[in-house]
C-alpha cells in the first residue's frame, strides 16, 4: 500500500470511519433501548422507544445481546484473515471495506420495521436479534479492515499516532452528534426517523476507498517485494505469542467493559435520573480537542503507560459523580454540577478512544518489522474478540438486569456508573502488569 505523506491526506483519512461508527452508536445507544421500555421516564416513550411499549422479551434479548455481541468479536478473526489475505486485482483493503459496508447498511434498515407491533414477542426478539448480528458481522468486516490500514497507510509511528489521535477527535465529532444532536432531535420526533436522517453520513466510508492506493493482489500479478501474508490459523498463532498484546488485552477488556455500559446505558440512566443529557455531553465533548493535547503532552513526557493511568483515573471518578449527582434534587445546582461533571469527564473521554487505534497498530507495526509478515488486520480482530465478549456482557445481562422491563420494573438504573467506574478501577490496577514496550509508547526519546 503505497503511504500516505501529506498530513491533510492523513486527516482526511482518519475522518473515513466516521459514518461508520455512528450507525453503530445509533444501534448501541439507541435503537437496541428502544425495543425496551424500562429505564426511561414517561415523557420519554414516545420519542426514545419504537412504539412506547416493549417489543422483546427482555430475558431472550439480553441473550441476543450477548450473543451478538461475542459473535462481533469472534467473527473478527475470519473477517481478519480474510482482509488480509484477500486475492483481488484492487488490493486486499478496498474490496473488503466494500463486502462489509453494504450488507451493514442493509440489515441497519431492515432493524428500523416492526414485524408484530401487538407486542413483546418472540417474532419480534429473533427478528431483531438476527439482525443485530448480522449488523455486528458487517460491520466488523468493514472496521476490522479500516483499523488495519492504520499500520499501513503510514509507515512511522508519528503518523500513525497523528491518525489515531485525528481518529479520536473524529469520535468526539460523532458522539456529540449521536449524545447532543441525535438526543435534541428526540424531544420531538420518534428514534427511528431519527436513525433515518442520520444514515446518510455513513458515506465518509468513501474516502479510504479513494485514498487508499494498492497494487494487485491476484498472484499472478504479485511482485517479489510484496510483504508476505499468512493464512488463519497461523495468524492467530502470531498474534497470540505476542506476550505485550496479550497483557494489553486484558487491561482493554475491563476498560471497555466500563466504557461501554455507559455508552450502552446512557439515554436510560439521565432519563432516570433527572439529569439534562444535551448539556453534560457538550460540556464532555466539546473540550476534548483540548484535552487530547494535554493527553499527548503527558504521553510525550512521560509515557503511555502514565497517561493511560490518568484517563483512567479521570474516567472512574467522573463516573463516580455522575452517581451523586443523580441523587441532587432538580434545580439549578443540579444542572451546574451536571455541566462541570462533563467537563470533568473530558479529561478522559477523547484518549479512552484513541488507545484502540494507537496500541494495535504500533503492536502490528512492530510484529511486521520481526517478522516480514503483514497482518495488521488479526491484532484488530483479536482485541475486537476480547472487547466483543466484555462489551457484550456490559450491554447484553448486566444493562438489562440494570434497566428491568414492563414487567419487572427496577430502580437500579441510578447505579450503572458505579459499576462502570468499578471496571475501569480494575482497569487501571492490572496497568501494572504492562511491559516497558507499552507503557513507554510515544515518550520523547531525547
Amino acid at each position: 500500500m503505497k503511504p500516505l505523506k501529506k498530513r491533510s491526506q492523513m486527516l482526511l483519512y482518519a475522518c473515513g470511519g466516521m459514518g461508520v461508527n455512528m450507525l453503530n452508536l445509533m444501534m448501541g445507544s439507541y435503537l437496541c433501548s428502544a425495543l425496551l421500555i424500562g429505564g426511561f421516564g414517561e415523557k420519554d416513550l414516545p420519542f426514545q422507544t419504537y412504539l412506547g411499549k416493549d417489543l422483546v422479551i427482555a430475558a431472550v434479548w439480553s441473550v441476543f445481546v450477548l450473543v451478538a455481541k461475542i459473535l462481533d468479536g469472534i467473527i473478527d478473526i475470519p473477517m481478519a484473515s480474510f482482509t488480509d489475505n484477500l486475492k483481488s486485482r484492487f488490493g486486499r483493503r478496498r474490496p473488503a471495506l466494500v463486502i462489509g459496508l453494504v450488507p451493514m447498511v442493509v440489515s441497519f434498515l431492515l432493524f428500523l420495521l416492526v414485524p408484530d407491533r401487538s407486542g413483546a414477542g418472540i417474532l419480534n426478539t429473533v427478528y431483531y436479534g438476527l439482525l443485530l448480528c448480522v449488523f455486528y458481522s458487517f460491520y466488523t468486516l468493514t472496521m476490522v479492515t479500516y483499523y488495519a490500514t492504520f499500520t499501513e497507510i503510514v509507515d512511522n509511528e508519528k503518523d500513525r499516532f497523528y491518525i489515531s489521535n485525528v481518529k479520536s477527535v473524529c469520535d468526539i465529532v460523532y458522539f456529540i452528534l449521536g449524545y447532543v444532536a441525535v438526543r435534541a432531535f428526540l424531544n420531538g420526533t420518534n428514534i427511528r426517523i431519527v436513525a433515518l436522517i442520520v444514515l446518510p453520513i455513513v458515506l465518509t466510508m468513501l474516502i479510504p476507498l479513494f485514498l487508499i492506493k494498492e497494487k494487485s493482489t491476484l498472484d499472478q500479478d504479485r511482485s517479489a517485494e510484496d510483504k508476505k501474508t499468512v493464512d488463519l490459523v497461523k495468524s492467530l498463532v502470531y498474534t497470540f505469542r505476542n506476550k505485550d498484546f496479550i497483557l494489553w488485552m486484558l487491561v482493554y477488556s475491563f476498560m471497555q467493559f466500563g466504557v461501554q455500559l455507559f455508552l450502552g446505558g446512557i439515554n436510560e440512566f439521565f432519563s432516570k435520573v433527572g439529569m439534562n443529557m444535551i448539556f453534560t455531553m457538550v460540556a464532555a465533548f466539546a473540550p476534548v480537542p483540548l484535552t487530547l493535547i494535554i493527553y499527548n503532552k503527558l504521553t510525550e513526557k512521560r509515557g503511555f503507560g502514565f497517561s493511560f493511568r490518568y484517563t483512567l483515573i479521570t474516567y472512574s471518578v467522573s463516573m463516580i459523580g455522575m452517581f451523586f449527582i443523580g441523587l441532587m434534587a432538580q434545580g439549578t445546582a443540579k444542572v451546574v454540577c451536571s455541566i462541570l461533571g462533563g467537563l470533568f469527564a473530558s479529561l478522559s473521554i477523547g484518549s479512552l478512544f484513541s488507545v484502540a487505534y494507537s496500541v494495535p497498530a504500533y503492536l502490528a507495526a512492530e510484529d511486521e518489522k520481526r517478522t516480514g509478515i503483514s497482518h495488521s488486520a488479526m491484532y484488530f480482530a483479536v482485541q475486537g474478540l476480547f472487547s466483543g465478549v466484555f462489551s457484550g456482557l456490559a450491554t447484553g445481562p448486566v444493562l438489562t438486569a440494570l434497566k428491568g422491563s414492563e414487567q419487572h420494573p427496577t430502580d437500579a438504573m441510578r447505579f450503572m456508573t458505579l459499576v462502570a467506574a468499578a471496571a475501569c478501577l480494575l482497569a487501571l490496577v492490572l496497568t501494572f502488569i504492562l511491559p516497558k514496550s507499552i507503557t513507554g509508547l510515544g515518550k520523547n526519546k531525547e
